[in-house]
């Protein structure tokens, strides 16, 4: 009777343990996200600021420079309902004014345009992997989330699910080439 009820205690502590683990591996991946998250709304920032510089700088043609400046004002500006919309649009309007090699060429030959040109280059080629950083912490949360040992004891507690970020984050052409 004693070795059994011993037994059910080293069960229990066991199990205990076991999920103790899991809600803190749990906890461990919402705090990547909320990391990931604030990353790549830093990189996203980063990119529509340089945009905005570049669009004011009077280096651009007239109609590019009000395409860049709107798109990139929308992107700072939006509602977390909107960014994603709002950040592919920036996305769209950098391969529509940087398509060609020839207004990367035009930027670098301005006065400052070297360093101007370098740091969105830079900008365009983190937000990419700032934002697979973010929806991989999400997708291993989720996946962990969905584990019926997590539903059946709620070890996600209150914390909402968390979602990706979709967005077009495809760099222009002229600006990709620079970075391989």
């Amino acid at each position: 009777m004693t070795a059994t009820l011993i037994w059910i205690f080293v069960a229990l502590v066991a199990i205990g343990l076991y999920l103790g683990w899991t809600a803190g591996r749990l906890d461990r991946l919402h705090t990547r996200i909320d990391a990931a998250r604030a990353a790549l709304d830093a990189q996203l920032l980063r990119r529509a600021s340089v945009a905005q510089e570049l669009a004011t700088s009077g280096v651009l043609d007239p109609a590019a420079s009000i395409v860049l400046y709107e798109a990139a004002h929308a992107a700072r500006q939006a509602e977390e309902e909107q960014r994603e919309v709002a950040e592919s649009e920036l996305s769209q309007a950098l391969r529509a004014v940087f398509a060609e090699h020839a207004q990367v060429e035009v930027v670098r030959e301005a006065p400052g345009g070297e360093a101007a040109t370098h740091e969105l280059t830079e900008a365009v080629r983190r937000v990419p992997m700032a934002r697979r950083f973010h929806n991989d912490a999400v997708g291993a949360a989720r996946r962990l989330r969905e584990h019926r040992k997590v539903r059946w004891f709620r070890l996600a507690g209150h914390a909402p699910v968390p979602s990706s970020f979709e967005m077009d984050d495809e760099p222009p052409a002229a600006l990709a080439d620079r970075t391989a």
